[in-house]
Order: structure tokens, then sequence, then C-alpha cells
């Protein structure tokens, strides 16, 4: 097995001279992405019980750019700013706060948290560096969210119309998203390297 190596923005931005530095960038961090999730999330369109957004692409970038923990720390704080119910947080159109983790799309909104730690644990295993193995790693975060997803959909929607309304009208635009972040990133890598 690989050893973790630098992600993204550890590479990107300049490096910090104390621990206090270090503990204040990841912070910042942290804060950012899942501000980013929210603000991807008002791009919205209710088509049945399960919007369609981006938060994914958020999510996904959370993991590759920043690593595993704090990707996944970036989704735990987003579902915890929005467990509060603070308005335009979540999808727009749906319930706020406690009703939106335990209504039809809780299980994607817990799979964000799996899935950027995923992502992030194969990024820092050096998969963002090429395309092929970049969108290979945000294709498996993104079957996280779906399995997350679809297993708690399924006490909402007769096992019948469940992929019919919790995966068929997401592919084609997950798809579209994983390829630009899994172009984007690795022509990123070569940037820097040129710098």
């Amino acid at each position: 097995m690989s050893q973790p190596q630098s992600v993204f923005v550890d590479v990107l931005l300049p490096k910090v001279e104390t621990r206090i530095q270090a503990i204040a960038k990841d912070i910042i961090l942290v804060l950012s992405f899942s501000l980013l999730t929210a603000l991807f999330a008002q791009a919205s369109f209710w088509i049945g019980p399960v919007p369609i957004t981006g938060q994914t692409l958020a999510v996904l970038l959370a993991g590759i750019l920043l690593g595993s923990i704090r990707g996944g720390l970036s989704q735990i704080v987003y579902l915890s700013v929005g467990l509060t119910g603070f308005p335009f947080w979540f999808a727009a159109g749906g319930p706020l706060g406690m009703a939106r983790l335990i209504g039809p799309t809780g299980g994607y909104l817990i799979g964000f948290v799996f899935a950027a730690f995923l992502v992030g644990w194969l990024a820092e295993r050096g998969w963002d560096k090429k395309i092929k193995t970049a969108i290979s790693a945000m294709l498996i975060g993104n079957i996280v969210i779906y399995i997350f997803g679809l297993f708690w959909l399924a006490n909402f929607i007769p096992l019948k119309g469940l992929l019919a309304a919790g995966l068929y009208p997401f592919i084609l635009g997950d798809a579209l998203k994983i390829l630009l972040a899994g172009l984007a990133l690795p022509m990123g890598w070569r940037f820097i390297k040129r710098s």
C-alpha cells in the first residue's frame, strides 16, 4: 500500500511556519469547502424526492483537494450547520434542519462525509495526479454517495421506483461533473510542477 502524499492545496498554498498557523489554515480550508458545498446546494432542481444539485461536485472536490481528514471534516461541518436549520444551506426548496437529514435526501447527505474522506484518501495516495485515476477516485466517491442515498431513500420509495427516483436522473450530470474535475485537477498539478 502506498504512503500518503501531499494533496493539491498543500502544494498550492504557501507553507506555514507554526503549528498554530497550520491549524488555522486547516480550519479555514474546512470551513471554506463546507461553505462551497452549501453554495453548490443552492443550484437545485427538484425532480422528485431528491433534487439535482451541484453539491456532489463540491463534496468530491473537498476530498480530492483537501485530503481525507479535512475533506471529511468539511462535510461534517456542512451537515452540522445544516442541522441547525440555517437557511440557504441545504438545497433550496426543501425542509430545514433535522427534517432534511431524516427525510428522503438524508442518506445522500450522510454519504457526503464518507465520499469526501474516501476520495481524499485516494488523493493522498496519488490518485489525483493522473486523469484516469482522478476520474476513478471521484467516480468511486460518487458511488459511495449513491449507495448511502439509495439505501436510505428505500425507506420512502417503493423498490421498483427506487432507481428511477434516486439514481437515473443524476448519472449524466454527475458524469459531466466528474469528467470536468477529473480533467482539471491533473492539469493543475502540471501547472504547479512547471511553476
